[in-house]
């Protein structure tokens, strides 16, 4: 999800922070304000005790080709950032699995910051899915894509065969060191 707010005056300090799994309940309930968000553009049920669920928080904590990030703004959580890398298919391209940036801090440019921050973590290649229906995402990820991206970036739009998954617009970029 992205900024649906007027543009404020940048925060002083963005931060992202790899965590570990003592940080894993702060991801957790950031998640369940993403899903909740998300749920107007791909159907999430609700659990029996009023959550959202997220199969694989867990595998973000322990697997070696995973990682959780918390975004702060002064030091406060803000959001979160989950990547993978695609060890064996993609050219081993790093992912961003899922990004969120609370409400708040929406339009502030916090989202760019952070999202230039985990680029810089792994220069090489990189993936990212949005959905075209969230039209906050789909206006920022191709612009902020555009702006970091070293070479072309391809554009892959991807139609599911499930009928409960909205389309998604697949961007491959280049990040160059720092």
């Amino acid at each position: 999800m992205v900024s649906r707010g007027p543009m404020r005056d940048l925060p002083a300090q963005v931060d992202l922070h790899a965590v570990s799994a003592t940080d894993k309940p702060v991801i957790a309930n950031l998640l369940q304000l993403y899903l909740h968000d998300f749920s107007e553009f791909e159907p999430h049920e609700l659990s029996a005790h009023g959550l959202f669920d997220y199969a694989w928080l867990d595998s973000y904590f322990t697997e070696p080709t995973r990682e959780a990030h918390l975004i702060t703004v002064g030091g406060r959580p803000a959001g979160f950032a989950l990547a993978r890398c695609d060890v064996g298919g993609d050219d081993g391209a790093w992912n961003v699995s899922e990004f969120f940036v609370v409400r708040g801090h929406r339009g502030s440019g916090v989202a760019a910051q952070a999202a230039r921050l985990l680029f810089q973590r792994h220069p090489g290649p990189w993936t990212l899915s949005y959905l075209p229906a969230n039209l906050p995402a789909s206006q920022f990820w191709p612009k902020l894509v555009g702006a970091v991206a070293d070479g072309p970036v391809s554009h892959v739009d991807l139609r599911s065969t499930e009928p409960a998954t909205a389309p998604k617009t697949r961007l491959r970029f280049h990040v160059a060191p720092a």
